[in-house]
């Protein structure tokens, strides 16, 4: 194999060889006798792994995908191209921003013990592989390599029933959505003999007998499904509290952002490459009508519960929800505005992934060990007490609301003008009123924060002092005003990547 193979593969290369020199490290570090967790920094070592990533993907960007000798001789199974590059740096700015975080929370509440990190990475390589699978193998295969992690960073809080229990609940669930995937593949192998994306979209695109259109039919079915799980639309949305409010913050946050981004360009990658056939994306005989109404319901059963929820880690969790609610709607709007609709889709990825980040982030700072943010009675006051602390979590509340100039602001205005431009005036209508709908709970928590003193003998939260939490937060409150003050370049790189898939 020649080194080009290794160049065109480099960000995923980095990433795992990565993973595993911190491994080694931990398995050969020597442990303080007074230390309660692995004595060599894995947190940052973690970063800085995410961080050579990003910077890898971002380099062969400039180098242009056309460009690499290499990178046809692992196609179909991986694919490299602009699109995957693109991804490859949004998961690893969220797998990195997840270290960081973890780097303060850990210790701080006792449970710094070193294999969190080494499933933080695989994790996110496993994330990547999906992003760029250009096979239902290599898809399967980055699918699970991204999921059992996550599973175990969920029950991380061995003592905890709420966590195993979460553990539980979304291992089962997640084994179902998985084995629906698989089937649906099956039957596409089964149809067209092939099981590389590109080749059964071609096979299909070649014609099928009425038989056949059959089985295609209930394939993709399946495979919907077993998306909508992934990306928590509702109604299969239903682990998705509390797998959140269970797991660890920083497993959260990863959960929030990263799952989520790989699990949108898989689908991506699937609808476009496999079912983009003129049978397949009609209203009549496709699947656009089937992600309208999940896009509808989504955004309005999420921002309906997210508004009665006491624990605001449960309130974002529901609001992860509604996000994904947002870019289905994206994701109808392909069908007329491919190009446009896939660009908004990847920015509001993006900005979602530092503003979600940041707004757990910022839960994560409120609370020192015995002194959680929980519930908004928790937050009371918090803006009198802690007037730092309150302004960063009202910061990337804004974000999430879509207010101006964040980068929260642009993601939805994109979504709402590619969908308008596709004739979607309806989903455009109701993602709007969803958005002023979503602002309610969002300015809940700062009317607790700010207008609101703790009740009588009510715990009150405690700020943790932490410098890796806080150059987490810093990194994300910088992207947010860059995506939100400069937002046309981010634009431009995601349309650039939305036209390599094709």
């Amino acid at each position: 194999m020649s080194d080009s193979v290794f160049f065109a593969i480099a960000p995923l290369l980095v990433v795992s060889l990565g993973g595993l020199l911190l491994m080694m490290t931990e398995v050969f570090a020597t442990r303080r006798a007074d230390a309660d967790g692995p004595s060599s920094d894995l947190a940052m070592g973690t970063f800085i792994t995410m961080l050579a990533g990003a910077i890898t993907a971002f380099a062969l960007w400039l180098v242009g995908p056309d460009n690499l000798a290499g990178a046809k001789a692992v196609a179909p199974y991986l694919l490299v191209d602009r699109f995957t590059l693109f991804f490859d740096m949004v998961l690893c700015l969220g797998g990195g921003i997840a270290a960081l975080l973890a780097g303060g929370y850990l210790p701080e509440h006792k449970l710094d013990r070193g294999e969190f990190y080494p499933l933080l990475i695989f994790s996110t390589a496993g994330a990547m592989v999906l992003a760029s699978a250009g096979d239902l193998l290599s898809l399967f295969i980055g699918l699970e390599t991204m999921s059992l992690g996550v599973y175990a960073m969920v029950g991380f809080r061995r003592g905890s029933m709420r966590s195993t229990e979460a553990a539980i609940k979304y291992f089962l669930l997640g084994s179902f959505a998985a084995a629906l995937l698989m089937y649906g593949g099956a039957l596409l192998y089964g149809v067209t003999g092939k099981t590389a994306l590109a080749g059964i979209g071609a096979a299909i695109r070649a014609g099928v007998s009425s038989t056949d259109w059959g089985i295609l039919l209930l394939s993709m079915v399946l495979i919907l499904a077993g998306l909508a799980f992934k990306v928590s639309a509702v109604p299969f949305h239903m682990w998705t509290p509390d797998a959140y409010e269970g797991a660890p913050t920083p497993a959260t946050s990863f959960m929030a952002v990263a799952v989520k981004s790989a699990a949108f360009a898989m689908m991506l990658r699937v609808l476009i490459s496999v079912f983009g056939d003129p049978l397949s994306t009609s209203w009549g005989t496709g699947w656009p009508p089937v992600v309208a109404l999940l896009a509808v319901l989504t955004m309005t059963v999420a921002n309906l519960v997210a508004g009665r929820q006491s624990s605001v880690k449960r309130m974002l969790a529901y609001s992860s929800v509604a996000h994904a609610g947002y870019v289905l709607v994206g994701v109808v709007a392909l069908v007329e505005e491919p190009g446009t609709a896939q660009g908004s889709i990847m920015f509001y990825l993006l900005s979602y992934t530092v503003s979600t980040a940041g707004a757990f982030g910022a839960l994560i700072l409120c609370g020192s060990r015995g002194k959680e943010a929980v519930s908004y009675e928790d937050l009371a006051g918090l803006g009198k007490r802690h007037p730092a602390v309150a302004l960063i979590f009202s910061f990337f509340l804004l974000s999430l609301a879509g207010m101006p100039p964040t980068a929260g602001f642009f993601g939805k205005l994109y979504i709402v003008s590619s969908s308008i431009g596709a004739g979607l005036h309806t989903l455009a209508v109701l993602l709007v009123l969803n958005s002023v709908l979503a602002a309610y709970y969002y300015l809940r928590v700062m009317e607790y924060m700010y207008m609101r003193e703790p009740a009588a003998g009510a715990p009150i939260a405690v700020p943790m002092r932490s410098g890796y939490v806080r150059a987490a937060l810093a990194i994300c409150a910088v992207a947010v005003l860059v995506l939100g003050l400069w937002p046309t370049s981010s634009l431009s790189m995601a349309i650039d990547a939305a036209l390599a898939l094709r």
